[in-house]
C-alpha cells in the first residue's frame, strides 16, 4: 500500500511533520511533483502495511497537523471505476439547503439543530426531515431561489474534481436528502448525469410544509446508487462515492471507493477516505 498525504499550500506544513506521519508509517515521505490539485502539496509512502493500529496513529497525527491521509493500492486507477455519486448538502456545496430556507423563516437554530443532530445519526432521517420541513410551512416559495442566488456556493475543488472525472469518462450522481429545487439546477449548471432528491409540495406559491412522494433517505441513496449503476453497466464496486453525514453510510458502504467529506466522525470512521482540510479534488491525487 501507499500513503498519499495532502496539505493545502495555505497551511503551511512543515516538512517535520510530514516526516513525522511518514515515520509513523515506517518510511520516508516523496513530494508528488505531478499532484493534480493545484491548492494543495501531496506526499507518498511507498510500501506500507496498513492496519487499523496504524491507521488510529496516523488518523491522530495528521488531524493534529491539518493533514489528509489515505491508504491506496497504488494499482488502483480513476479508469477502475465509472460513476461518482456524490451527496449535495454540505459535500458538493458548502451549505445545508433547508437550514437556510428556514433562516428566511427566522428558524435556522432550530431547523439547524435537527440537522446536526440527524447527520450524527442521532434522530431518524424521515421524521428529521418531516419535523424540519413542517417548520417552513406557509414561507413564500420565492425564498428558494433566493437561497440558491445570494449562499449557495459549490465546495472547494468540486468544479476541478468534476471536470477531471467528466474527462476520463466517468459519470456523475447526485443524491440527496435535499430538494429537487437545487438538485436541478445543480444538474443543469455542472453537467450532472443523474440526480435524485426530495420535491417540496407548494400550493398558491407557499411552502405546504410537505414532501411530495417518497422520502430520500439513507435506503433510497443506497438503491439511487445500485440503479445507476445497473443503467451505466457497471457494478457498485466502480462507484465512488462521497458524503458527509450518516444518511450517507448506506450508499458509501456498498461503493468502491467511499470518501468522507468534512464529514461527522460516524462518517469519517467507516470510510475509506477522509477529506477534512484540502477540497473535493483531493480524490485526484489517489488515483492514477
Amino acid at each position: 500500500m501507499n500513503l498519499i498525504l495532502q496539505a493545502l499550500k495555505s497551511t503551511a506544513v512543515s516538512q517535520s511533520a510530514i516526516d513525522a506521519i511518514a515515520a509513523l508509517a515506517g518510511g520516508a515521505a516523496e513530494k508528488l511533483a505531478d499532484t493534480r490539485v493545484p491548492d494543495a502539496d501531496a506526499w507518498r509512502v511507498t510500501g506500507v502495511t496498513s492496519s487499523d493500529d496504524l491507521k488510529a496513529r496516523v488518523d491522530a497525527a495528521s488531524l493534529a497537523a491539518k493533514v489528509d491521509y489515505a491508504f491506496v493500492d497504488p494499482a488502483r486507477k480513476l479508469a477502475d471505476f465509472k460513476l461518482v455519486a456524490m451527496d449535495m448538502d454540505s459535500t458538493l456545496i458548502t451549505i445545508e439547503c433547508i437550514d437556510e430556507i428556514a433562516d428566511m423563516q427566522g428558524l435556522k437554530p432550530q431547523v439547524a439543530e435537527i440537522t446536526e443532530a440527524a447527520m450524527r445519526g442521532e434522530i431518524e432521517f424521515n421524521e428529521s426531515l418531516t419535523r424540519r420541513v413542517a417548520l417552513l410551512t406557509g414561507l413564500d416559495a420565492a425564498a428558494l431561489q433566493r437561497v440558491y442566488d445570494e449562499r449557495l456556493q459549490l465546495s472547494p475543488g468540486a468544479q476541478h474534481m468534476l471536470k477531471a472525472i467528466q474527462a476520463a469518462g466517468l459519470k456523475t450522481l447526485l443524491v440527496s436528502g435535499g430538494f429537487t429545487f437545487f438538485t436541478d439546477r445543480m444538474k443543469t449548471r455542472l453537467g450532472l448525469d443523474y440526480t435524485h432528491s426530495n420535491t417540496l409540495e407548494v400550493a398558491d406559491g407557499k411552502l405546504t410544509g410537505r414532501v411530495v412522494g417518497g422520502i430520500v433517505n439513507a435506503e433510497e441513496k443506497r438503491l439511487t446508487v445500485e440503479r445507476v449503476c445497473r443503467e451505466i453497466g457497471a457494478q457498485p464496486s466502480q462507484a465512488i462515492v462521497m458524503g458527509d453525514g450518516a444518511n450517507d453510510l448506506k450508499m458509501m458502504g456498498i461503493s468502491g471507493l467511499s470518501v468522507a467529506f468534512r464529514a461527522k466522525p460516524v462518517v469519517r470512521a467507516q470510510a475509506n477516505v477522509g477529506l477534512n482540510f484540502v477540497g473535493l479534488d483531493g480524490i485526484l491525487n489517489l488515483l492514477g
